[in-house]
């Protein structure tokens, strides 16, 4: 495992409590220096290493068959090394090249490294893999010139040394590592921690769960799914760790659900159709089914006795905004405030403008509340907002400011709720007594990622379109075809949006950059018409001005960075063209494609890509197959995992190591179920088979989300 450094101190006994909170530091092999770098994967403690799970496993039961041709794939090879020279390969760089004798052919293992003039960065190598010694070898193959074998070694094992057992003949784990730690100390390291720990390690789930869930124990999943006998075994261990990581995210949301329901409000509604009926009389369209659903479902909870959670979905187009709207009329025709928060300040100032042309003609009193205003009309919105003399804020983060005071603040509706996190949900929630809280989202959420999401909420889906609604037609085509309809249609009086998914050069994905594409754009293909570029790094003014422009027909193409993805309502648009879409995620592609069809004009989405994986082309196939944001997003969460798909303010919070939402809906589903058995029969969780449960939980979540009190 390397030079062990000597180190002040010792760790506690043997499996003990006091060993697992103990510093990694003092264990052998460590000391301050490997500490440091430990601490940069988030390993400060006993528990923390043990729990540092591989990233994948290496089955190395067997020797790769290298009588075969060798693609660009991992082997791990044992042979007898027949020759070994040091070549050269440039001023700064050596190659350590052993020929190996596997019995069935000969492979040549090559080892990489930077020169030295102080020391020979060989000399264990040349002890290893002298000739005559027999050597395990681990790494990439490459066929070579000439169909010569090669190995570029990552890892390498004496077959007479016993410690080469961890790694080798077995099923290996793989860590994700940092600068100053290799795969071998980190599996010696973790072998010894859990040789030590294993018989002090607690079993925290009730054992009744674990018979009802043919779970293995905790110790075994730990052992298991470092080290695993079988394969079968890795399965069984990963089960039990991903079950517990359900059932303590499941406590906590039917914990916090359960909280909130406790809470009486103080004060109540009346449907007095005082705004509620001159704005629906004046919209001049009818709602669908759904969205009289849905709002009958969002007047309900307002009106009950308790603060109202819900979480309302829709596809694009599907009307949420005047759902929304409704919410926010009951709470002021009863005199009280709304508060609308959106992720952009684009965003936010669609709503606003939305919103003040549906109320144009009633007595409503809206603000905005965004980063961009200066000092002075800052100061004033806040006052106008702290004397009551506005019903509707809109803004950003903003309105999370200790300063954004509400006198009646009792409707809040959180926007794009994937881009926000809970604590943001739970510190504007703060801004009002009990208030009821309306979280919306334009990225359709399969079941099982809604239970894991927002455990807290209750949901609503407008599973709708308006009538009349048109649905853009997806083409994956080159630039010159998309750019030829876009000419025609600018020609028809109509506009047209190009997306681009950055805002600079970026040579490590040669990715256009959509400054340099809107100079080309203007100077040829597009130089007869208008054509505007707006981003996120413009001043929010700047941003708002375009925007503004754009809507009144002033400029006949927009080339944009994803800012535009959400919100941006120009029916007179009918033109999407995305560049490089295979660097999208079906979701955000689908966002994209929603801010055309607005109105009742045929509209067209481009793709216009070159995908250079399966995934790729299997995403674009998919937009061009379908419009629903359902199926779509149910592919993206297969596709790229949940992390991509709800972004980082939501995936930060889940503290998932091991389960995965969608291969383990199943075992989500079923920990969703328990734990509102186990908070049923023991609400603080204080039985003594719940306490270890109790214990971890609060360590979990109760800093994190500030809402689990198991008090």
């Amino acid at each position: 495992m390397g030079q062990t450094e000597e180190t002040a101190g010792a760790p506690p006994g043997r499996g003990s409590a006091d060993f697992m909170r103990s510093s990694v530091q003092y264990l052998k092999g460590v000391g301050p220096r490997r500490a440091a770098v430990l601490k940069r994967l988030d390993i400060e403690t006993v528990a923390d290493l043990i729990q540092y799970f591989p990233r994948d496993w290496q089955d190395r039961r067997q020797p790769t068959d290298i009588s075969r041709p060798l693609e660009s794939q991992h082997a791990a090879i044992r042979g007898r090394v027949l020759s070994a020279n040091i070549l050269r390969a440039g001023p700064r760089m050596t190659i350590y090249k052993a020929v190996l004798d596997t019995g069935a052919a000969t492979v040549d293992a090559l080892w990489f490294k930077h020169a030295s003039r102080r020391y020979d960065v060989f000399a264990p190598l040349k002890r290893d893999a002298a000739p005559g010694n027999e050597l395990w070898v681990v790494g990439r193959c490459d066929p070579g010139l000439l169909g010569a074998r090669e190995v570029h070694v990552e890892e390498h094992y004496p077959v007479a040394d016993p410690r080469s057992q961890l790694h080798i003949g077995r099923i290996v784990p793989v860590y994700a590592l940092t600068a100053g730690l290799s795969q071998r100390f980190l599996r010696e390291l973790i072998a010894a921690a859990l040789s030590r720990a294993k018989a002090g390690l607690i079993e925290d789930l009730p054992a009744p769960l674990l018979q009802r869930r043919m779970l293995t124990t905790y110790a075994q999943a730990l052992s298991g799914i470092h080290f695993p006998a079988s394969s079968e075994g890795l399965d069984a261990s990963r089960k039990r760790l991903a079950y517990e990581e359900f059932l303590l995210l499941e406590l906590a949301w039917v914990l916090k659900r359960r909280q909130t329901k406790a809470l009486l409000k103080d004060y109540g509604y009346d449907i007095r159709r005082k705004l509620l009926t001159p704005f629906r009389d004046r919209l001049g369209f009818e709602f669908t089914r759904a969205q009289k659903r849905v709002i009958n479902e969002i007047f309900d909870d307002m009106r009950r006795p308790v603060p109202m959670t819900r979480l309302l979905q829709g596809d694009v187009g599907s009307g949420k905004t005047v759902v929304a709207l409704s919410a926010l009329l009951l709470a002021v025709e009863n005199g009280y405030q709304g508060a609308f928060m959106a992720p952009t300040e684009i965003l936010a100032d669609q709503h606003l403008a939305t919103m003040r042309n549906f109320l144009r003609g009633l007595p409503v009193r809206t603000a905005m509340l965004t980063s961009r205003l200066n000092a002075r009309q800052r100061e004033a919105a806040l006052s106008q907002i702290r004397r009551g003399e506005v019903d509707i804020a809109v803004g950003t983060h903003a309105l999370l400011e200790n300063d954004v005071q509400f006198p009646r603040l009792r409707l809040a509706i959180i926007d794009e709720q994937h881009r926000f996190g809970v604590r943001q949900r739970a510190t504007l929630r703060q801004k009002g007594a009990h208030l009821d809280l309306l979280v919306m989202t334009a990225t359709p959420i399969p079941r099982t990622l809604a239970l894991a999401l927002y455990g807290d909420l209750d949901l609503s889906t407008l599973d709708e379109l308006p009538p009349g609604k048109t649905t853009p037609r997806t083409l994956h085509s080159s630039e010159s075809e998309a750019l030829d309809c876009l000419r025609a249609e600018a020609a028809a009086g109509h506009q047209a949006f190009i997306v681009y998914p950055i805002i600079e050069e970026s040579s490590r994905l040669d990715l256009q950059s959509a400054k340099k594409e809107y100079e080309r754009l203007r100077a040829g293909p597009l130089r007869d018409l208008k054509v505007a570029l707006i981003h996120g790094a413009l001043p929010g003014r700047q941003k708002a001005r375009i925007m503004e422009e754009f809507a009144a027909g002033l400029w006949q193409v927009l080339v944009a960075t994803p800012v535009i993805e959400v919100g941006i309502d120009v029916p007179n648009a009918t033109v999407m063209v995305i560049q490089n879409a295979d660097r999208f995620g079906m979701s955000s592609l689908h966002q994209l494609r929603g801010r055309i069809g607005r109105g009742r004009l045929a509209s067209t989405c481009f793709l216009v890509a070159q995908p250079r994986t399966a995934h790729a082309r299997q995403r674009l196939e998919t937009l061009t197959r379908s419009n629903d944001g359902f199926r779509i997003g149910e592919e993206d969460l297969k596709l790229r995992g949940p992390g991509e798909f709800i972004g980082t303010a939501q995936h930060g919070e889940l503290t998932l190591k091991v389960a995965d939402i969608f291969k383990d809906s199943a075992l989500l589903a079923a920990a969703r179920q328990d734990a509102e058995q186990l908070l049923a029969a023991d609400p603080r969780l204080t039985a003594p088979r719940n306490r270890g449960l109790r214990d971890k939980l609060l360590a979990l979540y109760q800093q994190r989300w500030d809402c689990v009190d198991l008090a």
